[in-house]
C-alpha cells in the first residue's frame, strides 16, 4: 500500500529493545552493529486515493 506521510510522529513508545527483536540479527547484519528499538507512534498519512487517516 503506498501512502504519504504528512505531520510529525507523535506518542512514540518503545516496544522492545536488543535481542527482543525477532529480526535484530539481520538488521545489524544489513545496518550494522547498534542500540536497535522497535519503536511505535501516531502519524497521519494520504493514501494514494486521496483519503487521509
Amino acid at each position: 500500500m503506498n501512502f504519504q506521510i504528512i505531520g510529525n510522529i507523535t506518542n512514540i513508545e518503545t516496544k522492545a529493545v536488543g535481542k527482543s527483536i525477532r529480526e535484530v540479527e539481520r538488521l545489524q547484519k544489513n545496518y550494522g552493529n547498534g542500540r536497535w528499538r522497535k519503536l511505535k507512534g501516531i502519524v497521519t498519512i494520504i493514501l494514494t486515493d486521496g483519503i487521509a487517516c
